[in-house]
């Protein structure tokens, strides 16, 4: 990513400007996702939750709905210190972080259950410090749950062969674009705000994603056919920009903590209930959940999890070690 090195120029000079002592500062928190979704939230009431324990030090603005950019345009603004906040997808992580990636592999989880219990672990801490303790400028701080991800396009899959030759959306990581390819569909990177467009115009014939974003984003009024592939299980990290947590004092430093976790917590109950009456409207809408057999899906899949899964080797092992 040649963003992150030119950004990380730019921000050196800014790094060794600050001090210890406490502040007043206003923190502007961004999401793609639209106010209500339940990462946003979860943000809002971490938030909240910030402002009172520091008694006003610590002062929120939310900039839901992608309204400052795309994940990787929000990345840009925090390595520089002018966006604070946001909850990123592992796809943009990973080319910068490669140890994120084996939580990107496909079926790397038994089930969603499995994640959860990962990312609440020594596991899970251990990717968030190796995202803080890179060169990529942010501090990860806990996780959002991201649910798990299927194929929804405009004709239905029903098994492995029907996807050949669909154009299928995928975050913008060479192993999804692998991922996708080795299920017989042309993996097509491209931000979340043009998936709408493209799939009204023809330009993609599907994308793949949980059903709340499927139905938040509007998608299924293009893509009617909801294939329950579960080929993803990706957790999302909070991040803060590392030249904002230089600012803070140590006591905020831990406050912020605290109030990430509990953004974890609480974001799990609102994902649950989001996510089952998401399923509900989209079906009154008219989308057809399609059953399929998993197992084809998990097998062409094998080779990139032979690609990328060797570096990888002792994760996977804790991984699987975690009941």
């Amino acid at each position: 990513m040649n963003f992150k090195r030119t950004l990380l120029a730019a921000a050196l000079p800014l790094m060794f400007t600050f001090t210890g002592a406490a502040q007043a500062l206003q923190l502007k928190f961004a999401d793609i996702h639209p106010a209500g979704y339940p990462t946003v939230v979860a943000e809002e009431n971490m938030g909240k939750t910030l402002t009172r324990e520091t008694n006003g030090e610590l002062t929120f603005q939310y900039f839901p709905g992608g309204v400052l950019g795309s994940e990787k345009e929000v990345i840009e603004q925090m390595q520089v210190g002018a966006v604070q906040l946001s909850r990123v997808s592992l796809g943009i992580v990973g080319p910068v972080v490669p140890d994120v990636n084996v939580f990107n592999m496909p079926f790397i989880f038994r089930d969603h259950q499995h994640m959860r219990n990962v990312i609440d672990g020594a596991v899970g801490d251990e990717i968030l410090d190796k995202i803080t303790n890179s060169e990529f400028g942010l501090v990860a701080l806990a996780w959002m749950d991201g649910g798990t991800r299927n194929v929804y396009t405009k004709k239905p899959v029903r098994k492995l062969e029907d996807l050949k030759g669909m154009k299928i959306r995928v975050q913008g990581n060479p192993m999804f674009i692998d991922m996708m390819n080795a299920m017989g569909g042309n993996g097509i990177a491209m931000d979340t705000g043009e998936i709408f467009s493209a799939l009204q115009t023809g330009v993609i014939d599907g994308a793949e994603n949980n059903p709340p974003t499927l139905l938040e984003h509007n998608h299924f009024q293009n893509a009617k056919f909801y294939s329950l592939t579960g080929h993803l299980i990706l957790p999302e990290p909070i991040v803060m920009s590392k030249i904002t947590w230089e600012k803070l004092t140590p006591d905020q430093q831990a406050l912020v903590k605290t109030a990430a976790k509990a953004a974890q917590a609480e974001e799990r109950v609102l994902w649950d209930k989001k996510s089952a009456a998401s399923e509900e409207k989209l079906k009154a809408a008219g989308v057809e959940f399609i059953e399929v057999d998993k197992k084809p899906f998990y097998d062409a899949t094998a080779p990139v999890r032979e690609k990328y899964g060797a570096k990888y080797a002792d994760l996977i092992k804790k991984i699987e070690a975690v009941q």
